[in-house]
């Protein structure tokens, strides 16, 4: 048993020794920025430390942007979790394996797809001299607001969904539908007592990723709305380039900041989610 103990000993010390490069390059990577932005979002004008950038991100103009990428996050998580969810049911109860290989395959490109291609894309389609909006002589500046980026954002948060919630859809074990029915349990009641209370983690754990994901999107909304919709990310943009006020860069880490603490309860959220899901679908 010593013995055996000895060499579990000496193969934790070469695992740990393996990892230390990738350690090493984390800690440089993600640890060093951190730092710089905690120490920046707390210094003050005039130096010292204080709070100023802080209250100021929960004042306006900033408080707005905040409060309106929450909003087009949660309309995003939202609309994006029940299309994803229904889209992958019904591409995994086809007969077609050939269409289900397809949409999952078209789901992993289009999920990574964003940035100013996407807005491009979206702008030569409905923007005001659009392909579609010429078509249909629809009005100027519809895509040019909040719910034409949300539209935008449904794009790839829609994708993103179906390859989330697809592999929790086959974890649902046929038996259980099976002993629903030969209980007299109709399609609705299967879904309501089983199949929607086993996939209420993944569903919402997916939910919580979509929000994630519009919450800390910024080409897109930066090529495709500009100023005309208030985000945070555009704020922070704004503070750092200093296109509309100079000597704000601490407002911007400040707002950068409170991101963070955003993404940490969200990941909060999400991670407990995925362990309980997991226990119900292994």
């Amino acid at each position: 048993m010593s013995g055996l103990s000895s060499s579990r000993r000496r193969g934790g010390g070469a695992g740990w020794l393996a990892a230390a490069p990738l350690l090493l390059v984390t800690l440089v990577a993600f640890g060093i920025p951190v730092v710089v932005l905690v120490v920046g979002a707390f210094s003050v004008k005039g130096g010292g430390l204080g709070f100023d950038n802080l209250t100021a991100t929960m004042k306006q103009p900033y408080i707005g942007a905040l409060g309106s990428s929450l909003k087009l996050s949660a309309v995003v998580a939202l609309g994006g979790t029940v299309l994803g969810a229904f889209l992958a049911q019904a591409v995994l109860t086809s007969r077609s394996g050939l269409l289900r290989e397809a949409v999952l395959t078209a789901s992993g490109v289009l999920a990574n797809f964003g940035g100013v291609p996407l807005a491009f894309i979206w702008i030569a389609t409905l923007g005001n001299s659009g392909v579609v909006t010429a078509a249909l002589g629809l009005g100027s500046g519809a895509l040019y607001n909040f719910w034409g980026l949300a539209l935008v954002y449904m794009y790839f948060s829609v994708p993103l969904m179906v390859l989330v919630i697809a592999p929790a859809l086959d974890g649902l074990k046929p038996q259980w539908r099976e002993a629903a029915q030969n209980n007299g349990a109709s399609t609705w009641q299967f879904w309501r007592m089983v199949g929607i209370p086993v996939l209420g983690p993944s569903l919402l754990g997916g939910a919580v990723l979509l929000f994630g994901g519009a919450f800390a999107a910024y080409a897109t909304a930066a090529a495709m709305v500009g100023a005309s919709v208030p985000l945070v990310t555009l704020q922070i943009a704004d503070a750092l380039t200093g296109n509309v006020l100079i000597g704000y860069e601490n407002i911007a880490l400040a707002l950068s900041l409170d991101m963070i603490v955003i993404a940490l309860l969200v990941m909060a959220v999400y991670l407990p989610m995925q362990k309980r899901s997991s226990r119900w679908l292994a």
